[in-house]
């Protein structure tokens, strides 16, 4: 594909994907209430079991209310529409596999949305933990009256965050199948690999306790080991179907 086809097969993607994005929150609109119960769940509860505490959420102005819902809407939209966006992501990274590499990396795909709503329970999971750490910082008599648009924030990011990095081995997967990144390169960087999901953990988490790092590094580091194996498994297949001819040198006669 040229350039200009290229530009084209984004933009296409990119439209699907924001069109579902779009549908899935009006579904959102729908069910704001029970998303805003669920989400600020953690928040409550944490008050319940501080009495003491001076510490509830506050709309700050007149429209705070109307854009909460708005992008608690969107926030819905993007989990709910999760398998079409996800799916024209990998079809744009990986254009072209052989029917084989396809079976094997269609297997690994389709454990990708799987993947991304893990990730964003595990986040929904330990958020009351996460937040306890934060507000157990407030001194005593001190309050702590939240804006609801920086709470949300908060938490919607917190959530996608995880979603997004336990993609990892998605995209690891993408690179080997389209042969930029050999699974002995992983292998052999895997201390680096190590450290910058350390990092990166450190520098994605909207929380600056070491707590959340871990919860975050720990899994995909063991998924980053996981795209390792599926990678080799594409790659024994790549060679049990690889024309013989095809490794003799250049100045010597093939039997092709």
């Amino acid at each position: 594909m040229s350039l200009g086809d290229h530009l084209r097969e984004l933009r296409r993607r990119f439209l699907i994907s924001a069109v579902t994005i779009l549908l899935g929150g009006v579904l959102g609109w729908i069910v704001y209430p029970q998303v805003y119960r669920e989400l600020a769940a953690p928040f409550n509860n944490y008050k319940a079991a501080n009495p003491t505490s001076i510490i509830d959420l506050n709309f700050g102005t007149a429209t705070a209310a109307f854009s909460q819902r708005v992008s608690l809407s969107i926030f819905v939209g993007v989990l709910v529409s999760s398998p079409v966006w996800l799916f024209q992501l990998w079809a744009f990274i990986v254009p072209g596999l052989t029917k084989k590499e396809r079976r094997i990396s269609l297997a690994f795909i389709g454990a990708t949305v799987p993947l991304f709503l893990a990730g964003c329970a595990m986040a929904y999971y330990v958020l009351p933990k996460v937040l306890e750490v934060l507000y157990g910082f407030t001194p005593p008599g001190a309050s702590n009256i939240q804006q609801v648009s920086e709470y949300f924030s908060f938490v919607t990011r917190f959530i996608l965050v995880f979603g997004l990095a336990f993609l990892l081995p998605v995209f690891l997967v993408a690179l080997n199948a389209i042969g930029i990144l050999p699974s002995s390169a992983m292998i052999k960087a895997w201390r680096p690999a190590i450290f910058g999901i350390f990092v990166l953990s450190a520098v994605a988490t909207p929380t600056p306790d070491a707590f959340t790092m871990f919860l975050l590094a720990i899994p995909l580091c063991v998924l980053y080991f996981a795209a390792i194996g599926v990678s080799k498994l594409i790659e024994r297949g790549r060679k049990k179907n690889k024309p013989e001819w095809v490794d003799v040198p250049d100045d010597e006669a093939s039997a092709l």
